[in-house]
């Protein structure tokens, strides 16, 4: 890694320019990235870094994997979009490769995570009605406290961050928050009304939070005891991050409804979906739910690849060994400002101590020295980097890391 990095009248430039155009809704890091290949991203000013957030996990495979680009590049020559008015020869072959490696027998595609997501909620509600036989609109679906699963006005409704609901309402209702991890609060909130429990194996966005072991699984079965669709949120955890081809894999289970994203899309294209059985997919008909874009021949090519190169490469095996040596590693580290070091694979949360700072100043102080983490939940210091990276970039890292998360070079309040 680069031992430290300088702010050019380039960076500069474009961070004033940014700033005064775009909206407020962001807080990044003062970076500005113009190139990037593999694990590693490049700055106007020519500075080179460690992608440790891989895009919050949307670039598993790494900037620029060579085989994704040959699929986006071939299928752009030929033809981009088509909508769902007309049959593609991309969609197909797609959704069968995603079937088989999943298990499920259908899958929907759509374009970003919160689609995804929306899509399950949709097709969990409209199974409650059709084939549990809810009455019609009494459909509840139990979430987690803590959760994310993405910004649409329905999905903050139940969020239970407070900055994400504040001047968004009113929200839709219909939807039930228990404690993330506690099995029996599920079983406990669970009415006859009940359709759906949506669950993230592990919370990303709420600070890299790993349930007890054995959690989903026990939630698989109280789910079936009680005829309500387990539908895991694989967008961040999914595609090899955690070491398994999906986090659920750990438990044994992936769900009734499984939802992609992210890696799906290899970092070159929005690609999402979700995937289930007939007995749930098939409540849907002609006109009940689409996207002119979900499934498009550029977008379903991508997609091939991008699953392709995950399996062929067996990024997951490399996730999980990498990621058990990495985080014994860290716990290796004597620092006053550590409070905890959990994750699973290549998801890995620095937990920073209330009495020492917030992540922000430990995310500063590693990007001034060529390595780019994010905090997230205030708290926490997020390393998750391309799956293709090794134990020798990773060995070189550390030595970069070590020293500010002991402190070094961070302005603690």
């Amino acid at each position: 890694m680069s031992s430290t990095t300088t702010v050019g009248q380039e960076t500069q430039a474009a961070i004033l320019e940014a700033e005064h155009w775009s909206a407020h809704n962001y807080k990044p890091l003062p970076v500005v990235l113009s190139k990037g290949e593999g694990c590693f991203v490049w700055d106007v000013d020519g500075n080179r870094y460690l992608d440790m957030l891989s895009a919050y996990s949307a670039l598993n495979q790494g900037h620029r994997h060579p085989a994704i680009l040959e699929a986006l590049h071939e299928q752009a020559g030929r033809i981009t979009l088509t909508s769902r008015a007309f049959h593609n020869d991309r969609m197909g072959p797609f959704l069968h490769a995603l079937c088989e490696a999943t298990g499920f027998e259908k899958a929907l595609p759509m374009n970003t995570g919160a689609e995804a997501v929306e899509t399950a909620l949709k097709a969990a509600r409209k199974w409650g009605y059709t084939v549990k036989g809810v009455p019609d609109g009494r459909a509840e679906i139990i979430a987690c406290e803590n959760n994310f699963h993405g910004r649409t006005t329905t999905i903050v409704g139940f969020s239970t961050e407070a900055q994400y609901r504040h001047g968004f309402g009113p929200f839709t209702p219909g939807f039930k928050i228990i404690p993330y991890g506690d099995s029996a609060a599920l079983e406990d909130a669970i009415t006859e009304n009940t359709v759906g429990f949506l669950v993230e194996p592990i919370q990303g966005e709420g600070g890299v939070i790993v349930p007890p072991e054995g959690y989903l699984a026990r939630c698989a079965e109280i789910c079936a005891e009680h005829d309500v669709l387990l539908i895991n949120d694989e967008i961040q955890t999914g595609l090899g991050r955690t070491g398994q081809l999906f986090c659920g894999d750990w438990d044994g289970t992936r769900g009734d409804i499984l939802i992609v994203g992210k890696a799906l899309g290899g970092g070159v294209y929005p690609v999402s979906g979700i995937l289930a059985d007939a007995e749930v997919m098939d409540v849907f008909t002609p006109g009940d739910h689409g996207s002119t874009f979900g499934g498009n021949p550029l977008g379903a090519a991508v997609g091939s690849a991008s699953l392709r190169v995950i399996l062929d490469e067996r990024l997951s095996d490399r996730a999980r060994e990498l990621g058990d040596w990495f985080m014994e590693r860290l716990r290796a580290i004597d620092s006053p400002h550590v409070e905890e070091i959990r994750g699973r694979g290549l998801m890995v949360g620095v937990v920073i101590r209330e009495t020492s700072a917030t992540a922000r100043p430990f995310c500063e102080a590693l990007m001034e020295r060529g390595i780019l983490a994010k905090e997230t939940h205030h708290q926490v210091i997020r390393f998750a980097p391309p799956l293709v990276v090794t134990h020798e970039i990773l060995e070189e890292a550390l030595e970069s890391i070590e020293p500010v998360v002991r402190g070094e070079g961070v302005e603690l309040p």
